[in-house]
């Protein structure tokens, strides 16, 4: 037993203490030991393979000039046959040289004239070549691949003729931003909604007020006049939707307070939205720069439309057209409906933030600008015609300069803005205008940009 014992104690007091180590210690450690076993290949690239470096260059130098790497072999035999045949030179002659000019004198045929259309312009003849007749390699004529590129021209539409519109009336009576407008399917009255919580009804033809409505508790944004029923609906920022019976000047509620349907998908604010007949029939423009197609059955999203940059704040749908123009700060662009295909942006930037805009039957967009710009642009060619800039009201400071809302009448031929200087603006064509007064100046782009 008591040598038992001390064996155990032995080996104990044979034991080492372990020094207590610090983590960084301990990676510097295992850097070492890394840097020992991978510092002898350190910066060394492995060896190049031959086989994969010969098929590397043959594949580019396959697709770069695969085109042209037989013709100086082509133009080489034709030159032989025709120097068999006709015992002249091997030489390309220029027309206009001597031996061109002796050529066609002797009834000569064969003679080879390098002039195809689709060639890039090479080095101007001086008269002392013309004289002497050039010879013209065909490796000069064949300098790369991206030259033999025949540079399709512009077909670019030819914008219509359309007179100059301008202010003839100018309508006051709200006590805020006036922010939305619609019109009425009679064309007989419209209606404005402002930042004042009030909605009134004016008429076309006098501009005079006939009705003012309250139950808003915050500024009215959207407005719409049912085209079957005598009912206006009205949306603010007090989160509320109000349908007006107008008979009755009052609420009324149709069926029940329900919701019926929610769409989500937007990732941002939806601040622009037009409803068809026939699918998509909701399209929706939203601050996440995107334009969503919704599928009213299925309750979900048909196509999403990146193509704009910024916010989606404005759309306006032809009225006979299948299409539709959507606007941001980046730029306006046309698509294609029921699938959403880009056609064109407008030939102009704006360089504004846009806030409204509507296109009438004769092919007029209007477009209004935060800072006060209207813009009048051919839709078949997105040429900008005429630039306008609205004038705010005496009193008014120069930063109200701002457009909220514009909207055509039925007919098209008058166009309403809803001002930030509490004004409501009406403009029509110049009746005095001609193509002779006011020419179109159009310059077509010079290349298509479909982007």
């Amino acid at each position: 037993m008591p040598g038992a014992m001390a064996a155990p104690q032995s080996a104990a007091a044979m034991e080492l203490p372990v020094e207590p180590q610090s983590l960084k210690k301990l990676s510097l450690k295992s850097l070492k030991r890394a840097l020992d076993l991978f510092s002898p290949i350190h910066g060394h690239y492995s060896p190049p393979d031959p086989q994969s470096k010969r098929i590397r260059i043959s594949y580019k130098v396959q697709a770069e000039y695969g085109s042209v790497t037989n013709l100086a072999g082509q133009q080489a035999g034709e030159q032989k046959v025709i120097g068999d045949q006709t015992s002249t030179s091997m030489a390309l002659v220029l027309p206009g040289s001597q031996e061109a000019n002796a050529s066609q004198n002797d009834g000569n045929q064969n003679a080879i004239i390098p002039a195809p259309p689709m060639l890039p312009k090479g080095p101007e003849i001086g008269p002392a070549s013309r004289n002497t007749g050039a010879v013209v390699s065909v490796t000069d004529r064949y300098q790369s691949t991206s030259t033999l590129m025949e540079r399709i021209p512009s077909r670019w539409p030819r914008p219509s003729w359309h007179p100059p519109w301008r202010n003839y009336r100018v309508i006051s009576g709200h006590l805020g931003w006036v922010r939305s407008i619609a019109f009425d399917p009679s064309n007989t009255w419209f209606c404005t909604g402002s930042a004042d919580r009030t909605i009134k009804i004016w008429d076309v033809a006098s501009g005079r007020l006939k009705l003012t409505l309250t139950g808003h508790i915050e500024q009215i944004r959207g407005l719409a006049v049912s085209q079957r029923h005598t009912y206006l609906f009205s949306a603010g920022d007090d989160k509320q939707v109000k349908c007006w019976d107008l008979e009755q000047n009052k609420v009324w509620d149709i069926r029940t307070k329900a919701m019926v349907m929610a769409l989500s998908g937007h990732e941002n604010t939806v601040c622009s939205v037009f409803a068809r007949p026939t699918d998509p029939q909701v399209v929706t423009g939203s601050h996440d720069s995107t334009i969503k197609f919704w599928d009213l059955v299925a309750g979900k999203t048909m196509a999403t439309l990146t193509h704009h940059k910024k916010s989606v704040r404005a759309m306006a749908l032809h009225p006979k057209e299948r299409a539709f123009a959507s606007a941001s700060a980046d730029n306006i662009k046309k698509f294609n409906l029921p699938k959403g295909e880009f056609l064109h942006n407008m030939l102009s930037q704006q360089k504004t933030i846009i806030n409204s805009m509507a296109v009438n039957e004769d092919g007029v967009l209007a477009t209004a600008g935060d800072n006060g710009s209207l813009w009048f642009w051919d839709w078949k060619s997105g040429h900008n015609f005429q630039q306008a800039q609205t004038i705010v009201q005496p009193g008014s400071l120069d930063s109200e300069a701002c457009i909220y809302a514009l909207s055509y009448d039925i007919s098209g031929s008058r166009l309403v803005t809803c001002e930030a200087d509490k004004t409501i603006k009406m403009w029509k064509e110049d009746p005095s205008a001609t193509p002779e007064t006011h020419p179109l100046n159009f310059k077509p782009p010079k290349e298509f940009r479909r982007y």
